[in-house]
């Protein structure tokens, strides 16, 4: 909306700013951090009222979080996704489709999400709404998002795969290319919803995930960057560095609240949203294949739900002492604050190894 303002720099020269990416960027970063400062505490308090109880607890998940987790309010991606679209629609620039492509995949998941949280707060059981229900949605949100992703590209690049470290390697899948974009969407968005089980150990990861895809953004959408760089340009795909920055800011805020010990959760409602959002990043900036290395951590975390489920249904035996992984090292005795400063460590280890691949070629 902001952006707008720079069609009067010629009479006001200070608003020429406006079109500076790494400005708006900034502005959507601090736009949907403050917000959560000023809205956290009275939405946390609401969430409570509404609750009561909070968010119900698993009684086959590890012991102690039926002591130190009950009655902690979820639905806190509320927050996040509020801060978030309004800082975007704030300061992104509101002509660019990839901008309503990626808004459509985050708002329409943490629409699932908030369906999903709402009837397990209201019926008092963990389940909510039904797998395949939520699995619909997810692939009409992303199967929509990525047609229009496809639509907005140019000539035999909208519908290929590029491969990291080859700087002239794409993959041309044709219409396969489609549901392979709403497996990215879909797969990123359970990938962190499996991850969110322990206080910061889901938002800190989408937040250096987010950050790399401000960089990805910004130099896949600029031609000169992406040419000395050899990785292949997409006009107007600079434009989601600035929901890359609302993104940023909205997580910072929410870990203020959610930083052990937590005073909300974000639920369904915000990680659905959140991995899908960077499941639409990566179609967009065609770095899908870089997700799976910055976000590893989300990756590691379903295979090892994966593993636990096939290796119990074939051989009757479990591999972890519980699955996702983080539980496992839960059972095994690890602090709740150590399993989940490790887990950002391997987090940022990751991202490092993405940002690499931007110059390896």
């Amino acid at each position: 909306m902001l952006y707008f303002l720079s069609e009067f720099s010629e009479q006001f020269g200070a608003l020429n700013v406006f079109r500076y990416l790494t400005f708006r960027t900034g502005g959507a970063v601090m736009t949907a951090l403050l917000f959560a400062f000023l809205v956290g505490p009275s939405l946390i308090q609401w969430l409570k009222r509404k609750q009561r109880e909070g968010q119900p607890i698993r009684e086959d998940g590890p012991e102690g979080h039926l002591l130190t987790k009950k009655g902690t309010p979820t639905m806190g991606g509320i927050m996040i996704l509020l801060g978030m679209g309004i800082a975007t629609l704030l300061w992104a620039d509101l002509t660019s489709g990839y901008i309503w492509a990626v808004l459509l995949v985050t708002l329409g998941y943490g629409a699932i999400g908030f369906a999903d949280d709402f009837l397990k707060v209201t019926k008092r059981n963990t389940k909510g709404l039904p797998g395949k229900l939520k699995l619909l949605g997810q692939v009409g949100f992303s199967g929509a998002a990525a047609l229009w992703i496809i639509l907005l590209g140019e000539g035999d690049q909208a519908t290929s795969l590029a491969v990291p470290f080859f700087k002239d390697l794409l993959v041309d899948m044709g219409w396969l290319y489609l549901p392979f974009a709403i497996f990215v969407m879909t797969g990123a968005s359970n990938s962190v919803n499996l991850t969110d089980g322990l206080d910061g150990l889901a938002i800190v990861p989408v937040m250096i995930a987010a950050s790399v895809f401000v960089l990805i953004s910004y130099l896949v959408g600029n031609a000169v960057f992406a040419n000395y760089l050899q990785i292949h340009h997409v006009p107007g795909a600079g434009e989601l560095a600035v929901f890359c920055g609302a993104v940023v800011g909205a997580a910072i805020g929410f870990l203020w609240f959610n930083a052990p010990p937590a005073q909300v959760f974000m639920g369904d409602t915000g990680s659905l949203a959140l991995g899908g959002s960077l499941g639409a990043l990566a179609v967009v900036t065609k770095h899908e294949i870089v997700l799976a290395i910055v976000g590893g951590l989300f990756v590691l975390e379903t295979v090892s739900v994966i593993v636990q489920v096939a290796s119990f249904k074939l051989t009757g035996k479990r591999v972890f002492r519980m699955a996702p992984l983080h539980h496992h090292f839960e059972k095994k005795g690890w602090a709740e604050p150590t399993i989940v400063i490790r887990f950002w460590i391997i987090a940022v280890i990751l991202a490092i190894v993405g940002l690499s691949t931007l110059k390896l070629r």
